[in-house]
């Protein structure tokens, strides 16, 4: 149940909400797709538009377009050229972000692609993109001007691959459309893939708050073909030819496992509705990694693939940080102490209202005791965010923390129900 403090601000934000009209009165029923280059490294960071692309159909928001509930690492938006007004906006974290906090940045600039969807603009609009460090700083942007008549804004063929419907919820323009891509499985292994996709949806499902806003999604499976069987696990010095090039030990963590092919992601899912994305890894390896408003990528046969399907949803979709630290380590880098942390489920107390505070009841101390964690469900922990002081999390166990807990905390919970409504609400 929201508190009254949420419902208060619900309220408020529906009465600026920009209603459908404005929808059709600025945009096509057609989606822009833009292809960015992040490059450079730790010092210096730059944008670049590498393309963009139109086709049929919007997937997305219709309502509430100028603003997010999230200010994620950075964001894509579409203004007015004349007024200067917003007309859509989004934002998004990246892979690019995480990498500028490793040591080969400090030494070594890189390039990595990354792909975003806005809805098509009816008259000319003015696109910018904006990056913002770990201290809510913008570090790098860049703007373009969309045209309508610009011949080589392309619209690629739409045939899409074949796919099948594991949940549907509702029509596309009332519902989330989560499309689950196969990574790794040949064509002759498509059943498989379907039935692995089928789990993945079930374990979300199973969770709150999803269990009970099952018709606020669709989840659709797209059976993506992969030269070869699995995924590249350099460790072993083992490496496959895949549809999307994922392999484990990005950055050096041995089970931290991304794609940078974002172009050949979203190419996989043209013709198909889809605003979130989940790629399913044919793997028995342990790994995955999810990135907020980009994608979840799980290994689909190992024994912890409900868990850890769900945990990286968490991130991809809710934007919710790791709860899980480490003892002594305190990551001020990842999470300066003296900033509040963009995701919902963390707080450096710089900004604590903002976050679950109204979820504790009075009675519960802050900060909670560990050792009183069976009576206080919602509290303030200390330890998350990979750091084991300065950062808080709201429960001492949840699935944010371990794959052994069952559910989401009650913050988790309650920050995600929120952004359903916002995304799925007139």
């Amino acid at each position: 149940m929201l508190s009254l403090r949420h419902t208060l601000i619900a309220l408020a934000a529906t009465a600026l909400t920009a209603s459908a009209d404005d929808f059709d009165r600025h945009f096509c029923d057609s989606t822009l797709r833009l292809d960015y280059i992040f490059a450079g490294d730790a010092s210096r960071q730059g944008v670049y538009l590498a393309s963009s692309s139109k086709s049929a159909g919007w997937a997305g928001r219709r309502t509430r377009l100028d603003r997010m509930p999230l200010s994620g690492n950075g964001s894509v938006t579409v203004t007015d050229p004349a007024t200067g007004d917003t007309l859509y906006t989004t934002t998004f974290s990246s892979l690019f972000h995480e990498w500028l906090s490793t040591p080969e940045a400090l030494t070594t600039p890189k390039a990595m692609s990354n792909v975003f969807l806005v809805p098509l603009p009816k008259d000319s609009a003015r696109i910018t993109i904006s990056l913002l460090d770990s201290r809510h700083r913008p570090m790098a942007s860049m703007s373009h001007i969309y045209r309508p008549d610009d011949e080589l804004v392309g619209r690629p063929d739409a045939t899409p691959q074949p796919h099948r419907y594991i949940h549907r919820g509702g029509d596309t323009d009332k519902a989330i459309d989560v499309a689950i891509l196969a990574e790794g499985y040949t064509a002759e292994q498509t059943d498989s893939f379907y039935t692995h996709a089928a789990q993945a949806v079930e374990a979300i499902l199973a969770h709150e708050p999803f269990r009970s806003m099952p018709e606020r999604f669709n989840f659709v499976a797209v059976a993506s073909p992969s030269a070869d069987e699995g995924v590249s696990v350099p460790r072993l010095s083992d490496w496959r030819s895949t549809a999307f090039s994922s392999h484990f030990s990005t950055f050096y963590s041995d089970r931290y496992l991304t794609t940078s092919a974002l172009p050949a992601v979203h190419d996989a899912l043209r013709g198909i509705p889809y605003e979130h994305i989940i790629i399913l890894a044919n793997t028995p390896e342990y790994g995955g990694g999810g990135i907020y408003n980009s994608y979840t990528l799980t290994a689909a046969r190992h024994p912890l693939m409900r868990p850890v399907v769900v945990h990286e949803f968490g991130h991809s979709f809710g934007g919710l940080a790791d709860e899980y630290f480490y003892e002594q380590d305190v990551m001020s880098d990842t999470y300066p102490l003296d900033v509040e942390p963009w995701e919902p489920n963390i707080t450096t107390l710089v900004d604590f209202p903002s976050k679950w505070q109204a979820l504790i009841p009075d009675s519960v101390p802050q900060p909670t005791p560990v050792a009183d964690a069976n009576r206080y469900p919602i509290g303030l922990y200390e330890g998350g965010g990979y750091s084991f002081k300065g950062v808080y999390r709201p429960a001492d166990q949840c699935r944010m923390r371990t794959n052994a807990h069952p559910s989401f905390c009650p913050a988790c919970t309650d920050a995600m129900r929120r952004l359903i409504l916002f995304y799925t609400e007139p």
